[in-house]
């Protein structure tokens, strides 16, 4: 009896964790796939004891055996002989066992993970690499079925999907990831995920990991879905917790899941299995709570609640507005070191005044400790009238703090977001501090726009809509600049708004910036930075000290020139004037970024930007 035929007479139970089993032994560190190849009777062993606690369905030892994740242990090129070493392993076992077993083919789902291999790849080299695995699995005709899993966006699994169907008729399981109950993260419900799964063909649908007994039963509840699609449930033993060595552990009492073997047949469960966490004695529960193996139909369509109304909000983004028809302003400000804040917010009241269309404030700029940039955002928007732009950095947050930034943000009614990923921790006051990175700033952009559609970051609606224009970070001074703007394509595609430019010094940058977004037809919003030079040193410092920025020799030799005629500031300023000429002949917006202080200088610079406008209406 083919695994089709079976899942049509009864239910069956599938096997738990590999990965959680072996963590213990072999640390997080290594690949657990290439265990299939350099400790074969452990990966035989696990099996074994899957089947002997009554599994009817063991996965192969394959979920992260692709190229892209396999690079990051130098594994890439032994993608076939990984796959079919778990496959041989699996058939060992099976030939052992004291009852009839199906063996399914496992490849996990790519998003999520944060392996920069992984994040860089193209959809053709995903896809590429999707093919390479399942080439390998289907060539050992072995296998009962192929197990695509952990898929956290169902665009990538309905593709995953289309390329297995396109190359084998085994039958094919399609379990989504959930962070929350009945919802994947991009908003999308679990019922339509199941419905447009099973469109594309998928044989059994399902989903795993993440989440718990509980919490997997509250989304096959009410689940509006066609009665004769069959269901699939591999949840977590529980919820994770860490050790005295910071070790992941799961402590979850395998007869939890003996209560919920029972709970999921009723609710319509073809296929019940483990996913992280859990053992052979979650699976031997399982078999033992099963009151019988008669498979219950599922309820099939039932009514679904009204998705509760969006409350919309309408930020102004006026500086945007403007941009697009005249010369606009926006100055960046160092929030203050010390609790000493008076000159800093009497220096913010005076650019205001002078008609600075918007403050962009820096978070920790060069990894030195300063007050919260969104504490001075708030004040200055609350009690000055002010629109400040944040600075939001993955190098301080990890997506826990990131996420609840955002939502922080959006709760002060500050709507406008630079997303970067921050000078390195070890350039700052604390050379022992580390940089996050969970993601880049890319991923961040996606993340922040995100929460414009009303949906969090497990998917679950926010009962508000955000209005947020985030803004990417871009360095023209770079050597190929008609290369670099390939990462100002890839920031729009995730939905950057507009872009802000790294202080500039000599006008073939800002001409050749220019021409690159013109023949690449970019045409978002565009700040072009300005640091007034204050003095010789400082010129120096920047040049030959600050990673990105090199100043033309034209431009040092007059900052040497002012300092012995004793006129640095006036000749900084004039530099300034001039790159703004430049920069307001191609752009109309511009970046000044504040140099120590020095709030006089930035506000003539302020003046001269806006002097223009009244020149272009005359």
């Amino acid at each position: 009896m083919d695994l089709r035929q079976a899942l049509k007479q009864r239910v069956l139970v599938a096997d738990g964790a590999m990965g959680t089993l072996l963590y213990g032994n072999y640390g997080i560190a290594s690949a657990f796939e290439n265990l299939n190849l350099t400790h074969p009777d452990t990966i035989l062993r696990v099996h074994q004891s899957y089947l002997s606690a009554g599994a009817d369905v063991i996965q192969t030892n394959t979920y992260a055996a692709n190229r892209l994740k396999l690079t990051r242990y130098d594994l890439q090129d032994q993608v076939t002989a990984i796959n079919q070493a778990a496959v041989k392993l699996s058939t060992k076992a099976r030939a052992a066992a004291d009852h009839p077993a199906y063996i399914l083919g496992t490849i996990g789902g790519l998003a999520g993970d944060t392996d920069q291999t992984v994040l860089q790849a193209t959809p053709a080299t995903v896809a590429a690499s999707l093919t390479e695995q399942l080439t390998a699995l289907l060539a050992t005709q072995q296998l009962d079925g192929i197990l695509l899993e952990t898929y956290y966006e169902l665009p990538e699994l309905l593709a995953a999907l289309k390329t297995v169907k396109a190359q084998t008729d085994l039958p094919v399981i399609t379990n989504v990831s959930m962070l929350a109950p009945g919802v994947l993260r991009d908003g999308t419900t679990f019922a339509d995920a199941v419905i447009q799964l099973a469109a594309a063909g998928a044989d059994v649908i399902g989903t795993n990991c993440r989440l718990g007994p509980y919490y997997l039963a509250q989304s096959f509840e009410n689940l509006a879905i066609p009665a004769t699609v069959k269901l699939a449930v591999y949840p977590n033993s529980g919820l994770p917790g860490t050790d005295q060595d910071g070790r992941v552990v799961y402590d979850g009492e395998s007869s939890y899941f003996e209560e919920y073997a029972e709970r999921f047949r009723q609710l319509g469960l073809n296929l019940i299995g483990g996913c992280c966490g859990t053992t052979p004695l979650h699976t031997a529960a399982l078999v033992r709570g099963l009151a019988s193996r008669t498979i219950v139909p599922h309820a099939g369509q039932t009514a679904q609640p009204e998705p509760t109304p969006l409350a919309a909000t309408i930020g102004r983004h006026t500086f945007l507005q403007k941009v697009a028809t005249q010369k606009t302003a926006l100055v960046e400000l160092d929030p203050p070191k010390d609790f000493e804040t008076t000159k800093f917010f009497k220096g913010a009241q005076r650019l205001k005044a002078a008609g600075v269309d918007g403050l962009t404030l820096s978070d920790n700029s060069l990894a030195t400790v300063r007050i919260a940039n969104t504490t001075i955002a708030a004040e200055l928007k609350l009690n000055y009238g002010i629109t400040p732009i944040v600075h939001l950095t993955t190098r301080d947050h990890n997506l826990i703090g990131l996420q609840s930034e955002i939502m922080g943000l959006h709760s002060l009614g500050i709507e406008d977001i630079l997303a970067i990923t921050g000078d390195p921790a070890k350039l700052g006051d604390f050379p022992g501090a580390t940089s996050v990175g969970d993601v880049r700033s890319v991923e961040l952009i996606k993340l922040i726009k995100q929460f414009n559609s009303g949906i969090g970051p497990t998917g679950k609606s926010l009962k508000q809509a955000t209005d947020f224009r985030v803004a990417a970070a871009f360095n023209p001074n770079a050597y190929r600049t008609d290369v670099s703007t390939k990462s100002i394509e890839r920031k729009i595609s995730y939905g950057c708004d507009y872009i802000i430019t790294q202080p500039v010094f000599d006008l073939a940058n800002v001409d050749a910036l220019a021409a690159a977004l013109a023949a690449h037809q970019i045409h978002i919003p565009v700040f072009v930075g300005i640091l007034p030079l204050v003095s010789k040193r400082h010129a120096e410092f920047l040049h030959h000290e600050v990673h990105g920025i090199r100043l033309p020799k034209s431009v040092l030799t007059r900052m040497a020139q002012a300092e012995s005629d004793g006129n640095e500031r006036a000749v900084g300023i004039q530099i300034a004037k001039d790159l703004i000429d430049g920069i307001c002949a191609r752009f109309n917006g511009v970046h000044i970024v504040t140099p120590f202080n020095r709030f006089k200088t930035v506000i003539e610079l302020v003046d001269y930007v806006q002097a223009k406008n009244l020149t272009l209406t005359k």
